[in-house]
């Protein structure tokens, strides 16, 4: 938990960009409407904020830069955080992450099929581009959203770099941050993730990320359906996430 006198960075994250499913639809948490996420982005924009990709993030989290800065990713590739997210992105000038999973693109969350989550589009390979020409950026999230821990290593290694590539070979550009699927992970992949080159890594742990700190385990700021609009000032202005660390 970055200390009191220590600078820390807000890292987002969001899934879906959609009006949630029927109420006791499984995980509904993960929905943020698009009208809340349009008011979101403009109280940061109001409050001075500007909403970066991790690898406009980046020098901010060395130390290099300082600034209002708040990281904006969104995890699993979604075809509606094109849909929904990406105009209120550009129309506030602000940039974010989104993790792809280079198997399924243009497919469904099927890993979420055990557990009765509705099946929904992610993006296919030209929708991924026109996300990148939106000045979006693409990181990774294994080629088949694995649960690392289930991996055997030599597994866990290759769902990394084959992803990597993959994105890579599909947008013609370096793909230089991953994101730990289910936020599982052991000290073996954060070694695996610096050895394939990533840049940054994010995890689903509780708070905002200290500058300077492990670029290799970089906690995120949830932001989920029931997520108030002055719940989310705190949690991106206060202290308020990092006290719910775990």
């Amino acid at each position: 938990m970055p200390s009191v006198s220590q600078p820390s960075i807000p890292i987002l994250v969001y899934h879906q960009i959609s009006e949630a499913p029927r109420k006791g639809a499984p995980f509904r948490g993960l929905y943020v409407a698009p009208a809340s996420f349009a008011r979101q982005m403009a109280l940061l924009k109001l409050l001075g904020y500007q909403g970066l990709s991790m690898s406009g993030l980046l020098p901010y989290l060395q130390g290099i830069k300082t600034g209002k800065v708040v990281g904006i990713t969104f995890d699993d590739g979604y075809l509606n955080n094109l849909t929904h997210a990406l105009p209120v992105l550009q129309r506030n000038g602000f940039s974010s992450t989104c993790y792809a999973v280079s198997s399924l693109l243009g497919k469904t969350n099927i890993w979420d099929q055990g557990i009765g989550i509705a099946q929904v589009p992610l993006m296919n390979a030209d929708q991924l581009r026109q996300w990148v020409r939106g000045r979006q950026e693409v990181g990774s999230h294994t080629q088949n959203h694995v649960r690392l821990l289930q991996c055997d290593a030599p597994t866990a290694l290759a769902e990394m770099t084959q992803d990597k590539a993959a994105l890579q070979g599909l947008l013609g550009a370096p793909v230089q941050h991953f994101c730990y699927p289910y936020g599982e992970y052991a000290p073996e992949h954060v070694a695996m993730a610096r050895q394939v080159g990533f840049q940054t890594v994010t995890t689903t742990r509780r708070g905002r990320s200290a500058v300077q700190g492990d670029l290799m385990e970089l906690p995120r700021v949830p932001v989920v359906r029931s997520t108030s609009l002055p719940v989310f000032w705190l949690k991106v202005a206060t202290g308020y996430e990092d006290r719910k660390r775990t």
